[in-house]
């Protein structure tokens, strides 16, 4: 029996009053994704398969229980580690020449900070130097109606 000042607790029988839970749904062990399942993220992430076609994929497979937060959250593990503690703009400069693309940019000497950048695909150049006086870029988002 513990006590105190406004409240008492009677314990009369230590053990469990209700049966274990079977439906596991929520609970970290029974949702952990297996080694196998992991690697078939990855490889749905590099056909970029969105994550609700993942989640869809492995309840269909066997009924696993994950939950699409666990599935969100391995996505962005997978996604830090392929940048290797490198930020949005650095993935960007060491990415660009890989896949073709043309990067110029400026930085703000004073304070370290980059002020300009223009990333451009060999093709968009091309064409700029074929014709460099007629240059239309549009920029407008659902203005019309």
């Amino acid at each position: 029996m513990a006590t105190s000042e406004n409240w008492q607790l009677f314990v009369h029988n230590g053990r469990h009053n209700h049966k274990i839970v079977v439906y596991s749904h929520g609970h970290a062990q029974a949702t952990r994704l297996t080694e196998e399942q992991l690697q078939q993220t990855e490889q749905f992430m590099k056909s970029h398969v969105p994550p609700r076609n993942i989640l869809r994929f492995f309840q269909e497979q066997d009924g696993c229980a994950v939950s699409s937060q666990k599935i969100y959250n391995v996505v962005a593990k997978i996604k830090r580690d392929r940048m290797q503690r490198r930020n949005s703009v650095e993935e960007v400069l060491r990415l660009s020449p890989e896949r073709g693309y043309t990067v110029f940019y400026r930085n703000d000497e004073d304070n370290n900070v980059l002020s300009d950048i223009v990333v451009a695909h060999s093709t968009s150049i091309a064409m700029l130097r074929t014709w460099p006086y007629v240059q239309i870029m549009d920029t407008t988002y659902k203005t019309n109606k």
